[in-house]
């Protein structure tokens, strides 16, 4: 029986397993996924097996800035406690990721796993496999956004929340201590305000088209005529990029003027120019399934 390259990607998602092991695996199994299975714990990766199945939603975000290099990375490595999270050895291995992904330039996860860890003998799957089996929970590598230039990185709630905001400068204004507290206000921004997109060009059109639609609906419910309705639907677009776009937003530290205008301030002062070009916010867990644990049924097991 042959097999495919979405076979050794639904192995892999099914054991934590290395692409070579499954690959390996899966011919000697003649293409078996279930005998594959059996064959990688033959071969002493059962207990990563066992534990694929788990719900990782806990784990940390991790966002840092190699300043000589300049280049940064946010990651989030998921785990199945938030007990584990705060663990040393797993926050290591978090950290290893970041400068394995700085150092190697990996295109996605998929690389990332393949590659040889910064500093390490030992690919980056093998070291997952590893801290699963001795940590004792199933731990998964979700995602991470690798940026070069003038970056500023923020970590709020212990992980909770990673962020990374990338600029571009002129004038020499990026090695000011200045600059660096600027860039920290606007990674706080990015954390505080959930923006959506940097500016009004970066929103695609069809989201706006689709905002007009919603907003044009509310004004007529609201039994205003269609050419009210339209005038009232310009001015809502307007609010809604100030809610959406990180330079349109109000200052965290000051609502009266915009974050741009407050970058068209600290640039002026520092004597260049600044523009806020990108960012990245992860947030741990967001949009993955929450275990659920039911206290009484907790306490009942135990008691067996």
């Amino acid at each position: 029986m042959a097999f495919t390259a979405k076979d050794v990607q639904a192995l892999r998602e099914r054991t934590n397993c290395g692409m070579m092991d499954c690959k390996k695996a899966l011919t000697e199994s003649d293409g078996d996924m279930e005998k594959a299975i059996e064959i990688l714990r033959e071969k002493g990766l059962a207990a990563a097996a066992k534990k694929a199945g788990r719900i990782a939603a806990e784990g940390i975000v991790y966002s840092v800035v190699d300043d000589a290099k300049r280049v940064g990375v946010t990651i989030e490595v998921n785990s199945e406690t938030d007990f584990v999270a705060k663990n040393e050895t797993f926050v290591n291995f978090v950290k290893l990721c970041a400068q394995t992904v700085i150092d190697s330039n990996p295109a996605d996860v998929e690389a990332l796993l393949d590659i040889r860890a910064s500093g390490s003998e030992f690919t980056v799957a093998e070291l997952l496999r590893e801290k699963i089996l001795t940590i004792g929970e199933n731990l998964k590598i979700r995602r991470f956004v690798r940026m070069e230039g003038d970056l500023v990185a923020y970590i709020h709630g212990g992980g909770r929340i990673g962020v990374m905001v990338k600029f571009e400068t002129t004038g020499g204004i990026a090695s000011k201590p200045e600059f660096a507290d600027f860039a920290k206000d606007i990674a706080m921004q990015v954390a505080a305000a959930t923006p959506a997109y940097v500016a009004k060009e970066n929103v695609p059109s069809d989201a706006i088209e689709k905002e007009k639609e919603i907003l044009t609906a509310q004004a007529i419910n609201e039994g205003k005529p269609a050419n009210i309705a339209e005038k009232m639907v310009m001015g809502r677009i307007s609010k809604y990029y100030k809610e959406v776009c990180l330079v349109e937003q109000p200052f965290i530290k000051d609502s009266d003027i915009s974050v741009s205008k407050h970058a068209e301030n600290v640039a002026e002062e520092l004597g260049g120019t600044i523009k806020v070009v990108d960012f990245v916010r992860f947030e741990k867990g967001e949009g993955l399934e929450k275990r659920e644990d039911n206290f009484a049924d907790e306490v009942a097991k135990m008691v067996k």
